[in-house]
């Protein structure tokens, strides 16, 4: 504890206990709490305490209220629990006979206070903290305390409840620690107390005591994998196993999938017991399938799951699929998922017929699917094409496009027109299949699907942004397959895209705007090398409809747009001069329109976007020769300079970065600084001529004394790159010529206004402080002076690093506690 704090921390702890302390919110008492944890972890004597006697005047001044406030009192045992997490001070404490007036029988148990869910929960915690040696556990147990907590678990406060049962994991791991024990002894009394009141709960017959025993019981076997839970599982495995014909409660079912998944992780049940696979199958089969659904996937996504378990789990996760691909289909028109099913498909039928469970199940599958298919590695194989014909006929059912023969069909079609929620889900999931072996077959009718979500005017917005990304990720993978069979489909879908956007672009949803500018954009960023594509695009209406939502005035669609503009002038550039548009549309008239934006939009949004393309300008090469790049460079940096935007200010920062690159890569400087040519170019001097006739310094040395700190490390980042371009050895030994700099010199003021931290919005412009950020010597003096390495490691302390510090913390409770006599007198 530093000198500061130790004064201060006697004023604080009087602040707290006084009659009425001071009001503070959660997270300032939440904060102290984590100073005090942080500071007992590494120092487990009682020095903290005989160092400070005001902590154990502050518990004794807050056991002597009256009343105390339910929230200092909370953190009052919850302070207590932490300084009694080693054994040297909760002896300390105990003699101070503290503890048990806190945290034991003599607590705040039979008090009124108790009544208050933040004290409750406080004493839960503060028993939690001080769980880490026998002497806790034996206070605990001769006080009545793992009662209170039995009770405390159907408390009507969930925190309390789930903060609760953690603890007697918690408790129950402590009391058996690493000793062997069987069925039939060795458990310690403790231990004996917890695994009766858990086998008592499974017995009951109360749904709530069950519901919380397995609660309990999956958090045991995720947290600890000792040999003993086995022998704790013999004793219960005949019960757990009875719940799943007889548990109806739909949060009882979801805990037991929950435990039977912990177990699964736990190497005493998964590498050998083969009972216990079988209860897992039993689960899988008898379980309904929406809290079958996150036990399967789960089993799906573990390696050490026996094969016949995960085609089993695979099985019931695919049900759901398999069903509505047999509702849609004509009689013989192709096969479903699955040659059978794990459950009974009446079961399944029922869901996908009932309004309140049809969207629920299908949501749950499809996002397992995607969480499935997004992995590296498929520890299964899946029926891609059959699963693709699935999702094409759900999304058919949603919008009213499928006309089923089945009656099963003819119910869900009803129930599913327009369910937004399970369209995206589809829609996700259909992204994901990109890919995958089979898909390609289908593109066809996928588009017809696809194509149908982009005209129809009934499409709900956020459905229509997911469909425009399917649509372009589908649209990409139609030209990498490049063969003459694809290609007619390929134009078919194009032509058809062309066709349906110019409507969405004047639509007078603004969101619907936005959405298909991105989509736009997509396209021209993933197809831009394509020839069929770009003449179609530039031949169409689309890049005028593009250029006047400029002026859109949403600053989200203005945005949007300034980043499809931006990407069709790169797409014209390189287009044959036969397909360049009119002379109004030209890259020129385009970089006017938005270094216009970027100068005078009062909305951050379209100027961040500006500043983006400019940057994807550069690093693509679209600029023009070294002296097109420089003079566009430089006239963009002396814009944005000025932003107030601080995104704009640090995008432009990456574009003085990406400049840096790509005038290395032109120039052929080396990469590496131990290259023998860095010679040659430090002799030459080209390069740092070229960063200041850009004008390029003095936003980089400004913005290293910006008021936000990223912008500082940023800057900080590239100057130490320049500079090690041009000084690749240690700087404060071979640059000591550089130190003796006079006191009155441009280069020696910058040195110290760096130093210093200042903010230094106004650079001198005369006199001896005078800074020239054009003149390549008086910078190479500056990269070599200025203590970058100093600079960057300052920068790299958080932005509030001095107001989260634990003197300013207790500074800043002195301050809400108001002027008492004791901080009056201590201001003299």
């Amino acid at each position: 504890m530093t000198r500061e704090c130790a004064v201060l921390l006697p004023r604080v702890c009087a602040a707290l206990s006084a009659p009425r302390p001071p009001h503070l919110d959660d997270t300032c008492l939440e904060k102290l709490l984590d100073w005090f944890e942080l500071m007992t972890k590494f120092d487990p004597s009682a020095e903290l305490l005989e160092n400070n006697p005001c902590l154990t005047e502050f518990i004794t001044s807050v056991l002597a209220l009256p009343e105390p406030s339910p929230s200092i009192l909370s953190f009052t045992l919850r302070l207590a629990g932490i300084l009694a997490s080693s054994e040297n001070r909760f002896q300390h404490l105990q003699q101070e006979e503290l503890l048990a007036r806190l945290l034991g029988s003599d607590g705040p148990l039979s008090s009124e206070l108790w009544k208050d869910a933040t004290v409750r929960n406080g004493w839960v915690k503060g028993v939690h903290n001080m769980m880490h040696h026998q002497s806790a556990l034996q206070l605990l147990c001769c006080g009545g305390g793992i009662d209170v907590i039995f009770t405390l678990q159907g408390d009507p406060s969930l925190f309390v409840a789930s903060a609760a049962s953690q603890l007697l994991v918690d408790i129950l791991i402590l009391a058996v620690g690493t000793e062997p024990v069987t069925k039939d002894c060795g458990w310690p009394e403790c231990a004996q107390v917890i695994i009766k009141h858990i086998e008592d709960s499974l017995q009951s017959g109360s749904t709530s005591r069950i519901e919380q025993s397995l609660k309990l019981l999956a958090s045991l076997f995720h947290s600890c994998d000792e040999e003993w839970t086995g022998v704790l599982w013999l004793g219960i495995a005949k019960q757990i196993e009875s719940f799943l014909t007889t548990v109806e409660s739909a949060q009882a079912q979801r805990l037991l999938a929950k435990l039977l998944l912990s177990m699964a992780r736990s190497p005493v049940f998964c590498d050998s017991d083969r009972d216990f696979w079988a209860l897992v199958t039993s689960a899988l089969e008898r379980l309904t399938p929406l809290q079958a659904g996150p036990l399967a996937v789960g089993l799906l996504k573990f390696c050490k799951c026996p094969q016949d378990v995960r085609i089993q789990a695979l099985t019931v996760l695919l049900q759901p699929m398999d069903c509505i691909l047999r509702a849609a289909s004509q009689p013989l028109e192709y096969a479903g998922l699955l040659d059978e099913s794990v459950s009974d498909p009446i079961t399944m039928e029922r869901l996908l017929s009932s309004k309140s469970s049809c969207a629920a199940l299908l949501c749950q599958t499809l996002s397992h699917l995607e969480e499935l298919l997004n992995r590296t590695h498929l520890l299964v194989d899946l029926p891609f094409t059959s699963l693709l014909r699935s999702l094409m006929a759900i999304l058919q059912f949603c919008s009213g496009l499928l006309s089923p023969a089945s009656p099963l069909g003819n119910t869900i079609s009803r129930i599913l027109i327009s369910c937004f929620r399970v369209q995206r889900s589809a829609l996700d999931v259909l992204a994901a299949l990109l890919d995958r072996k089979g898909c390609d077959t289908l593109v066809g009718s996928l588009f017809d699907v696809l194509l149908a979500y982009l005209e129809s005017p009934n499409t709900n917005p956020t459905v229509l942004t997911k469909t425009f990304k399917a649509t372009s990720k589908w649209l990409a993978r139609l030209y990498e397959l490049s063969s003459n069979s694809q290609q007619q489909q390929t134009d078919k879908s194009l032509e058809a895209v062309f066709r349906v956007l110019p409507k969405r672009l004047c639509s007078p949803c603004w969101e619907v705007r936005d959405s298909s500018l991105e989509f736009l954009s997509d396209l021209m960023k993933c197809l831009k090398n394509q020839d069929e594509f770009r003449q179609s695009l530039l031949s169409s209406e689309l890049p005028a409809l593009t250029e006047n939502l400029l002026e859109d005035p949403e600053s989200y669609v203005r945005a949007s747009a300034v980043t499809a503009v931006g990407r069709l002038a790169f797409i014209t550039s390189f287009a044959p001069k036969s397909a360049v548009m009119e002379n109004q549309y030209n890259k020129e008239n385009i970089v006017a329109k938005l270094h216009e934006i970027l100068s005078t939009d009062q909305e951050g949004f379209p100027r961040r976007a500006v500043i983006s393309i400019f940057v994807e300008w550069v690093r693509q090469g679209c600029t023009g020769q070294l002296e097109d790049t420089v003079q566009f460079v430089s006239g963009v940096i002396q814009t944005v300079e000025h932003d107030l935007d601080w995104e704009v200010r640090l995008t432009g920062l990456d574009l003085i970065s990406t400049f840096y690159c790509w005038m290395c890569y032109q120039r052929h400087l080396p990469e590496s600084p131990d290259d023998p040519a860095v010679t040659g170019s430090v002799q030459s001097n080209e390069f740092l001529q070229i960063f200041c006739r850009a004008k390029l310094f003095r936003f980089l040395f400004r913005s290293l004394c910006d008021c936000d700190k990223t912008l500082g490390m940023r800057a900080c980042d590239i100057l130490l790159g320049i500079r090690h371009k041009f000084y690749p050895f240690d700087t404060s030994e071979a640059l000591d010529e550089t130190r003796d700099l006079p006191a009155g010199s441009g280069i020696a003021w910058l040195e110290r206004t760096l130093r210093q931290g200042s903010l230094a919005q106004n650079f001198p412009t005369d006199g001896d402080d005078v800074v020239d950020f054009e003149d390549p010597e008086s910078m190479m003096l500056a990269l070599g002076t200025v203590d970058l390495i100093m600079l960057h490691d300052e920068l790299n302390k958080s932005s509030d690093h001095v107001e989260k510090s634990p003197q300013s913390l207790l500074e800043d409770i002195l301050a809400a506690a108001g002027p008492i006599k004791e901080n009056e007198a201590d201001c003299y």
